[in-house]
């Protein structure tokens, strides 16, 4: 995938992550496998930038004697996921004009 078009999905993938239940890091990490390849190093920046902008929300819980950071998807978050999504619709209708375009120019 270009590293563009990833770029630019990959806030949208984790909000989405959340939409059913909070989540924590690793977590998060394991319910993208096989949609889209993230790393620690990237996820957490994400988070960060994501809790800045007020899509989502974070607290902690004990688990087996450790403080665990869970994340929380806000309205924001869900404003974001649904803006991508009329952003991806007519980025859809420019590709089906470009493979029109392609196809005709071939024939």
């Amino acid at each position: 995938m270009d590293i563009q078009l990833k770029r630019g999905s990959l806030d949208v993938c984790v909000l989405a992550a959340l939409l059913r239940e909070d989540s924590y890091g690793y977590k998060i990490i394991q319910s993208l496998e096989g949609v889209i390849e993230i790393s620690e190093s990237t996820l957490y920046p994400i988070l960060k930038r994501l809790e800045a902008t007020k899509c989502l929300t974070s607290y902690t819980v004990e688990h087996n004697g450790r403080l665990r950071r869970f994340y929380s998807i806000t309205e924001n978050g869900v404003d974001k996921i649904k803006d991508y999504l009329t952003d991806f619709k007519q980025l859809m209708q420019v590709y089906e004009f470009i493979g029109k375009e392609v196809k005709k120019s071939v024939e």
